[in-house]
């Protein structure tokens, strides 16, 4: 299996005739409203009709995927936790993980708190959500555990594997959060957002989209540049460089626009559809 330990290990390639499309969910295939709309469900359809491999590349949990488990792909894999998991939707089960060491996980903890005031931290693992009490979670989750972070990085029930640390600040401007943890705790772990808001996402390092991407393709004898990507955010970065043919929707964040190869329409107008409706037809961009 080819061996990928950083996204500085990807190169961008050149374009070949698609093999896999590579999409994120929120903000790019998936509506406002959290929907796949028809059009979009066609195309994916169409795509795999084609001989063109569909995964789902996600910062969300594979508990979050529902909304798209009946659209993910006839060999049901998506890659949730931006990279940190590898899940077989269809029948519920975890294939792979790339966990967080609780040890660095608290080391970017305890700087954070340092170098920004006032934010607080929830960890997913394998088997849930977990938060300190200060934490206050986009959605309500009745088995979610409250603890200390101290406790919560502990060893788990099960020896769950931690996939993500999340640090979240009511009020700091999101990308001066990210460029701030990055400068200070960036040698612990893989620091992004992918949230409007000022939402971090902790991942182990040399672990994203890309490099798990990277090594599902490896198995199937894939190469990045039979790869169409879509995305978004500052966490599809990685893996927009490294697909040989990139796509950003036309509400994606700056840094996203100005990487990619190609430009599609906003998540609300079906962008992706509307790419690889052109990709199947020859049309290419």
């Amino acid at each position: 299996m080819q061996r990928v330990t950083s996204a500085t290990d990807l190169p961008r390639t050149a374009l070949a005739t698609p093999r896999l499309i590579a999409t994120d969910l929120d903000g790019t295939l998936l509506r406002g409203d959290k929907t796949v709309s028809a059009r979009t469900v066609a195309a994916l359809s169409a795509a795999e009709d084609a001989g063109i491999e569909v995964f789902f590349v996600t910062g969300r949990p594979a508990r979050w995927m529902s909304v798209v488990a009946e659209h993910t792909a006839r060999h049901g894999m998506a890659i949730v936790a931006n990279g940190a998991a590898v899940y077989d939707l269809h029948r519920d089960r975890l294939l792979a993980a790339y966990p967080l060491d609780a040890r660095d996980a608290m080391r970017v903890l305890e700087i954070l708190r340092a170098a920004v005031p006032g934010t607080t931290f929830a960890i997913e693992r394998t088997g849930g959500f977990a938060y300190e009490p200060a934490y206050v979670p986009y959605e309500p989750d009745a088995e979610a555990l409250i603890a200390p972070m101290e406790e919560l990085l502990g060893t788990p029930p099960g020896h769950q594997p931690l996939l993500k640390l999340l640090a979240k600040h009511p009020d700091i401007d999101p990308d001066l959060f990210l460029d701030t943890a990055r400068a200070v705790a960036g040698t612990y772990a893989e620091i992004t957002r992918s949230s409007p808001s000022a939402l971090l996402e902790v991942s182990g390092s040399g672990v994203s989209k890309a490099t798990t991407l990277a090594r599902c393709c490896a198995e199937r004898g894939i190469s990045a540049a039979e790869v169409v990507a879509f995305g978004d955010m500052p966490n599809d970065l990685e893996m927009l460089s490294w697909a040989g043919r990139s796509y950003a929707v036309a509400n994606a964040h700056p840094d996203v626009l100005a990487a990619t190869t190609h430009r599609t329409a906003a998540n609300e107008d079906d962008g992706v559809a509307r790419a690889i409706e052109r990709i199947l037809a020859g049309a290419g961009a």
